[in-house]
């Protein structure tokens, strides 16, 4: 990692605005705070946190940087992110397949943490080490009772107990570690704003690092992600007016930490579309990550247009599937 992305990297910890992702396909520790909620960044700059939860990224090496974007559900949304990959000869973290004690949390992101009993919970996640901590001996007697079994073996209940233990989750990959100090909802509740984490069993079993979709690069695995300042929606998914400052920011990180050819293919649509051509002047879009920019950036488009632009609607018809 070179010195401008953990500049970088700095500039996205500090803004309240920026979500943090770290994990595997199929569990995953997020982490957002509120612009008015009580901060500690680390000294170093590469740790944010809250009452609620913590985050740090390591300076590893190898790690890459990859920003993409990925048309929605929503037929006139996109999302984005940039993925902290790790080269996969890299990213293997221990792999253990039953509940393990680890011992004191030396290496907790705040200072009131580390001296809490970590356990790693056994998940057998490649690229993920999926851990809980805690101070309260009832609770670490409790785990400890489950050492050396799996929490999918049949004689378990300990992820059914989760809620009413509610350790901290600590997720811990190359890239970083993500803590969750919020209360582990029950099995018919919501997860709570802010902090919290995802393990889903089916999704597990795919034994997969990420979603086909991700445009991640040959030979690298992303172990986190961070998610900019979204111009349609706030952190929690809820919509917000078309925020252009925000577009154009992404699209310079787009610039800098993109694909260069899928940047390369953006400008192409973009300039085609602005001098006035029809899609039928844009050659061959090959390959999914491809259509999902080609979708992405006629969708941007439109909120960078007049509303009656007869080229994009030609455009937009060509290339997004009608909506029923």
């Amino acid at each position: 990692m070179t010195d401008s992305d953990a500049h970088f990297l700095q500039i996205m910890l500090s803004n309240p605005r920026t979500g943090w992702s770290m994990g595997t396909f199929g569990a995953i520790a997020e982490f957002i705070r509120d612009e008015a909620e009580a901060v500690e960044i680390g000294p170093q700059g590469d740790s944010v946190a809250t009452a609620r939860g913590a985050i740090r990224i390591d300076r590893t090496a190898g790690l890459k940087l990859f920003a993409y974007e990925l048309p929605a559900k929503d037929p006139a949304g996109w999302n984005h992110a940039v993925a902290l990959c790790v080269p996969q000869d890299r990213a293997l973290m221990n792999g253990r397949q039953v509940v393990t004690e680890l011992g004191v949390d030396r290496q907790a992101i705040r200072a009131e943490d580390q001296d809490a009993v970590l356990f790693d919970i056994g998940l057998g996640t490649a690229t993920v080490d999926v851990c809980v901590r805690s101070a309260d001996p009832s609770v670490q007697a409790r785990l400890r009772a489950e050492q050396g079994r799996s929490i999918f073996g049949a004689e378990s209940t300990l992820m059914r107990d989760m809620p009413a233990l509610s350790p901290a989750r600590v997720f811990i990959t190359r890239a970083g570690r993500a803590e969750v100090m919020q209360a582990v909802p029950d099995t018919h509740e919501r997860s709570p704003e802010g902090p919290h984490t995802h393990v889903l069993p089916q999704l597990l079993k795919q034994g997969r690092t990420h979603s086909a979709n991700d445009p991640v690069p040959e030979g690298f695995v992303p172990c986190a992600h961070l998610y900019p300042p979204h111009p349609l929606k706030d952190l929690t998914g809820g919509g917000t007016p078309f925020d252009a400052r925000a577009h154009e920011a992404f699209q310079d990180i787009l610039r800098a930490y993109g694909d260069p050819s899928l940047v390369a293919l953006k400008t192409e649509i973009e300039e085609l579309v602005w001098s006035g051509a029809g899609p039928e002047y844009l050659g061959s879009v090959k390959g999914r990550h491809a259509r999902a920019t080609l979708r992405c950036t006629l969708r941007q488009l439109r909120y960078e247009s007049p509303a009656d632009c007869e080229i994009l609607r030609r455009w937009t018809a060509q290339f997004e599937a009608p909506t029923v």
